[in-house]
């Protein structure tokens, strides 16, 4: 019986996750991420350098009886995500050294189309306690596309603003998951032994999807995927088998509210944004003809003509042409150069541009 996809959006499907995906529609989804199981094949206790018990991934779901059934396993889950993912949809699988090459591989032979590895660098990684190799610090995260040709959403603007105003790179630091974020039991044990942290997830689901679009996570755990797409208006659905995991993944997104007044979360920075010329802006009364035009210092003033360009001398250019002429260049931005002075301050003619397509907002 296949699902209706609006019956099972912002739920959490009880069930193992290859035929829990056989039973949702194709091309039903917008972006997929999957954390599945690392197939770390630990054996023995791990301990730490003091000599006290860690606990690693014991947890039967992370068992595989060879890399033929792991192989097979993976195939499987990932072929129904193909077929669930929209054609402009994106996936996101994350793994480690034990894992993320033989997934890598099987993408590729079923036909996805790699855009980025990105490196989890991890800022507070779990030791090597016995010190018999480097400590690991890093999960990968393979970013792939449908086909090689197919359309998908990045939203480039809000992650280089989430960056700082940098453009965000393929290597991102981010601390595991610790403090009040980790879900623990009544015991004050761990629920899960590979939570992510929210960020991590925040940056996945930021940077590529819309907002109102469906995330699915075919390895829910307890629900990170959900409460952040929850968080910044996305839609969910979730596969999980684990009973405990799910009960945690309820009460978790019973707390979480979404917040509509974050301009990343609605990916503003990369709406496309209404053309405004010089020449709206004088028409609408945000600049005035013959009115002086000054770089950030107060120096340089052309003066504004009535057709929208700039005055200096005996040239008249388009305000990204003589800002060019001025600091020698063969192109620049001019909206970004030129200030007018309001009420004794320089303000930029960008900013009046921003306030103007704000007024045309419904």
């Amino acid at each position: 019986m296949k699902y209706k996809i609006e019956s099972i959006t912002n739920t959490i499907i009880s069930g193992d996750t290859v035929e829990e995906l056989k039973k949702i529609p194709s091309q039903s989804v917008d972006l997929i991420f999957a954390d599945p199981p690392y197939f770390m094949q630990t054996d023995g206790a791990l301990i730490r350098a003091e000599g006290t018990k860690f606990s690693g991934v014991e947890d039967s779901w992370d068992k595989f009886d060879s890399y033929k059934a792991y192989d097979t396993f993976c195939e499987q889950w990932l072929s129904e995500c193909k077929r669930i993912l929209k054609d402009d949809g994106s996936i996101w699988v994350i793994g480690a050294f034990q894992n993320i090459y033989r997934i890598g591989y099987i993408m590729q032979n079923l036909g996805f189309w790699i855009l980025n590895d990105v490196v989890w660098a991890k800022n507070n990684p779990v030791p090597n306690f016995k010190g018999t190799r480097f400590t690991n610090a890093n999960e990968t995260l393979l970013w792939c596309s449908k086909d090689k040709n197919a359309r998908y959403t990045f939203n480039y603007k809000t992650m280089k603003q989430l960056n700082g105003g940098k453009q965000m790179r393929s290597v991102w630091n981010l601390g595991i998951c610790i403090g009040n974020e980790r879900l623990k039991d009544e015991n004050g044990q761990k629920i899960h032994s590979t939570q992510k942290p929210e960020q991590l997830l925040a940056y996945v689901i930021l940077s590529s999807s819309k907002p109102g679009q469906i995330v699915l996570d075919p390895f829910m755990g307890t629900g990170t995927t959900a409460a952040v797409a929850k968080h910044t208006l996305r839609q969910y659905i979730g596969i999980e088998r684990e009973q405990q995991y799910i009960r945690a993944a309820e009460q978790r997104l019973e707390s979480v509210t979404p917040d509509h007044n974050n301009d990343l979360y609605l990916n503003i920075p990369d709406k496309k944004q209404p053309r405004v010329g010089v020449d709206k802006l004088i028409a609408s009364g945000y600049l005035q003809t013959d009115e002086l035009l000054y770089d950030k210092a107060g120096k340089n003033a052309v003066r504004l003509t009535a057709n929208g360009h700039v005055s200096l001398g005996d040239k008249t250019l388009s305000i990204h042409k003589m800002s060019a002429l001025i600091l020698g260049k063969i192109n620049h931005n001019g909206w970004t150069y030129w200030h007018v002075k309001r009420q004794g301050q320089l303000v930029s003619i960008d900013d009046l541009r921003q306030d103007f397509r704000k007024a045309l907002e419904p």
